[in-house]
């Protein structure tokens, strides 16, 4: 499939590694990084990243494109965000998500280690809008 859809194929010039289910392909840009990171059909990260974080939700920000595929996001306080490529992506910490459907998500992120949420100047945890 990955010699298919050239959004799957391996990619030069990155550092590629797996976390859980998901796949990631992270290059260098200055102090942030650019990553494109693929959650497999059937990924949920409560499932298959709660283990490997030991958080009770996802607590990193991400920030990018969509590019292919669609994920549902659920905020500890309920509320709920769906993503269909292509579409821009703005996820605050402390959330749940999934793929939706038979297609793998892709997503090319910009992140900056640990400093993600200072860095882009985002909330350090999701808070419901007035």
């Amino acid at each position: 499939m990955s010699d298919a859809n050239p959004l799957l194929a391996p990619m030069k010039g990155t550092q590629h590694r797996v976390v859980g289910t998901v796949q990631l392909d992270i290059a260098a840009a200055g102090a942030a990084r650019i990553k494109r990171v693929i959650y497999p059909p059937g990924f949920r990260w409560s499932k298959h990243m709660k283990p490997v974080s030991g958080t009770d939700l996802c607590m990193h920000a991400h920030a990018g494109f969509l590019a292919a595929g669609q994920i549902h996001i659920e905020y500890e306080d309920g509320c709920i965000v769906e993503f269909s490529a292509p579409q821009v992506v703005v996820i605050e910490p402390g959330h749940d998500g999934w793929v939706v459907g038979d297609e793998p998500a892709v997503l090319i992120e910009f992140d900056f280690e640990n400093d993600t949420v200072r860095s882009l100047g985002m909330p350090n945890r999701h808070k419901h809008g007035d």
